[in-house]
C-alpha cells in the first residue's frame, strides 16, 4: 500500500539517506576499526557503543528505503481540487475565540504540530479534507469540541 507524502517530505527523506550512508556510516565504521585495534573486543565499550550505533544507524537506512519505497508523492498543485481541502494543502482556519491557525496537511512521518503540519490521519485534518474555504467543521479533540471555520486553501 502507497503511504502519501510530500514533495518536500520525500526530499528530507531523501537527504537524512544520504547523510547517513554517505557521512555516518563510514565515520561509524572508522570509530569500529579504531575501537577494535584497541584489542580485546569482549571488555572493549567503545566497540559495543559503536555498533550499537551502527545497528541503529543500519536500522534508520531501511526505515527510509522502505518509506521512500512505498511512498506516493503528492503535489496538491496537479490535484485539480479547486479550493477544496486535499492532501498537501495549507488550510487557513479561525476558531469561534477569534484565534487562527494555519497547517499543512501531511503525510505521518512529516508531522509537526509545531512547524504547523498535521498528519492526513489526524482529527482535524479528517474534519478538514473534502471541505472548502467558507465551510465550518467541528472536530473532537482532547480538550474539547473545537469549532472551526476555514478561511483560505492554499496549494504551495
Amino acid at each position: 500500500m502507497k503511504t502519501p507524502m510530500t514533495l518536500r517530505g520525500a526530499e528530507l527523506l531523501r537527504k537524512e539517506l544520504t547523510q547517513l550512508k554517505n557521512v555516518e556510516r563510514p565515520r561509524i565504521s572508522e570509530q569500529i576499526a579504531e575501537a577494535r585495534s584497541h584489542g580485546d573486543l569482549s571488555e572493549n565499550a567503545e566497540y559495543d557503543a559503536a555498533r550499537d550505533k551502527q545497528g541503529l544507524m543500519e536500522a534508520r537506512i531501511r526505515d527510509i528505503e522502505a518509506k521512500l519505497a512505498n511512498a506516493q508523492v503528492v503535489d496538491p498543485r496537479t490535484l485539480h481540487a479547486e479550493g477544496r481541502v486535499v492532501f498537501g494543502a495549507t488550510v487557513e482556519v479561525e476558531e469561534e475565540s477569534g484565534e487562527a491557525a494555519t497547517w499543512q496537511i501531511v503525510g505521518e512521518d512529516e508531522a509537526d504540530i509545531k512547524a504547523g503540519r498535521i498528519s492526513f490521519g489526524s482529527p482535524i485534518a479528517r474534519a478538514l479534507i473534502g471541505k472548502h474555504a467558507g465551510d465550518a467543521v467541528d472536530v473532537q479533540t482532547p480538550g474539547g469540541l473545537k469549532h472551526y471555520e476555514i478561511v483560505d486553501v492554499r496549494y504551495e
